[in-house]
C-alpha cells in the first residue's frame, strides 16, 4: 500500500473510532447520528474500500478507489444527518459498483460456493463483496420503506440494525485472508473442515438477522451459541496449519477477539431474556461486544491485509497485542461512562493506528 493511501486511511480510521466517544465533547442534537457515523466510517468507508480495492487489485487513490471511498463518505454523512434521499441514491451507486466489481472477478453468480473443490479462501472473498453489495441494497429498501412507503412495520427493520450488514465484510474478508495463508485444499478432511465452517458461517449471520427482525430472542440464543462452535471449528483448522509465518500471531490474537464476541454476544441475548435486563445493565456488556468486535477482530483482518506485501512487521509484538486488547476490551467500552477511559482509548487506539500503518517492513522472516 502507498504511503498516501495509509495517511488517510489512518485518519479515517481513527476519525471514525473518535465519533465513538463524541457524546463527551460534542451535544447530542436530534436528526444527527453520531452512532451511525462511528460505525460507517469504519466498517463501509474504510473496510469497504479496503475490500474493493483489493479485489480489483487498485490502490486505495486509484480512479475506482476514490469513487468508491468519496460515495460511501457522502452516504454515510448523508445518513448521519438524516439526508435519505441523497444517503439512498448514494447505496444504490456503491451497491451497483461492488456487485460489479465482484461480478468482474468472480463472476454474476456464485457458482463456486456450491464446488467443493473450490479454494475455501476464494469463497469467502466472494461473499464478502457479495455481502457488501447486499448490505448496501438492502440499507436502500430499508430507507425507503421507513422514511416514504411504511410498507413494512417492524421494530429492528431500522438503518441503524443494519450495522452488521456492513461488518460482516469484514469477518469474511479477514477468513478469507486466514485461510490464504493457511495450506491448499488437497488434504480431504481439511478441506471439509473449510467448507462446514464457510457455510455454517454464512447461513448462520443470515438466519441470526432474520432471527433479530423478528425478535425472536431465543431462536437467536441458539443460532449463537451455532455460530460460536462454527468460530472454534474455523479457529481450530487455522491453528492446525502449522505454516510458519509472522500474521499467524497476529491472527490469532483477533480470533481470540472474534470468541471473545461470540461469548459477549450469548451473554447478552441471556441477560436480554431474564427480568433483570434493563438497557443500563446491557450497555458496558453491548459495547464491549462491539468494540471487540469491530476494533479488535475486524481491525486485525484489516491489519493483515493492508500490509500483506510487507511482513513481516510488528504486529506479533507482545505490547502491541496487549495494548489492542487493553483498548478494544477495557478502555473503549468504559469511555461511554468516563471521560477519561475515552480519552486513553482515542490515544492508544491512534498508536495502534500508527503502529498497524507505518511499522518498519523487515526483508527477512523473523525467526
Amino acid at each position: 500500500m502507498k504511503y498516501w493511501d495509509k495517511i488517510f486511511l489512518a485518519l479515517l480510521m481513527w476519525t471514525a473510532f473518535a465519533f465513538g466517544f463524541s457524546d463527551h465533547i460534542l451535544p447530542q442534537i436530534n436528526g444527527l447520528h453520531f452512532d451511525r457515523l462511528h460505525i460507517f466510517l469504519f466498517n463501509l468507508c474504510a473496510g469497504g474500500t479496503i475490500i474493493y480495492s483489493y479485489t480489483l487489485n487498485k490502490t486505495i487513490f486509484s480512479k475506482p478507489g476514490m469513487l468508491f471511498i468519496s460515495v460511501s463518505l457522502i452516504f454515510a454523512f448523508a445518513a448521519f444527518t438524516e439526508l435519505y434521499i441523497l444517503a439512498i441514491s448514494c447505496a444504490f451507486f456503491l451497491s451497483f459498483t461492488t456487485e460489479l466489481a465482484r461480478s468482474k472477478r468472480f463472476g454474476f453468480f456464485p457458482w463456486m460456493f456450491f464446488d467443493n473443490r473450490m479454494i475455501v479462501h476464494k469463497k469467502f472473498h466472494n461473499a464478502s463483496m457479495l455481502c457488501l453489495s447486499l448490505g448496501l441494497l438492502i440499507s436502500a429498501l430499508v430507507m425507503i420503506n421507513n422514511e416514504y412507503l411504511h410498507m413494512v412495520q417492524m421494530k429492528k427493520l431500522e438503518l441503524n440494525t443494519f450495522f452488521l450488514g456492513f461488518s460482516f465484510p469484514l469477518s469474511l474478508i479477514t477468513m478469507s485472508v486466514m485461510f490464504k495463508l493457511t495450506g491448499d485444499n488437497r488434504i480431504y478432511r481439511t478441506r471439509v473442515l473449510k467448507n462446514i465452517g464457510f457455510w455454517t458461517v454464512n447461513l448462520g449471520v443470515i438466519i441470526f438477522f432474520i432471527f433479530i427482525l423478528f425478535e425472536l430472542m431465543t431462536l437467536q440464543l441458539i443460532i449463537s451459541v451455532i455460530l460460536f462452535f462454527a468460530v472454534i471449528l474455523i479457529f481450530y483448522v487455522f491453528l492446525t496449519d502449522k505454516f510458519n509465518k509472522q500474521q499467524r500471531t497476529f491472527l490469532v490474537s483477533g480470533m481470540c477477539f472474534l470468541l471473545f464476541t461470540g461469548i459477549s454476544g450469548i451473554a447478552y441475548i441471556v441477560l436480554e431474556m431474564t427480568p433483570y435486563y434493563t438497557p443500563e445493565a446491557g450497555e458496558i456488556l453491548l459495547r464491549m461486544h462491539s468494540f471487540t468486535s469491530v476494533y479488535g477482530w475486524n481491525l486485525s483482518g484489516l491489519a493483515v491485509l493492508i500490509r500483506f506485501e510487507d511482513f513481516p512487521i510488528e504486529l506479533h509484538s507482545k505490547k502491541f497485542i496487549a495494548l489492542h486488547w487493553l483498548t478494544s476490551l477495557i478502555f473503549a467500552p468504559l469511555g461511554s461512562i468516563s471521560a477519561l477511559s475515552a480519552l486513553l482509548a482515542v490515544l492508544s487506539y491512534a498508536i495502534i493506528i500508527k503502529w498497524i500503518f507505518f511499522s518498519n517492513s523487515r526483508k527477512k522472516e523473523l525467526a
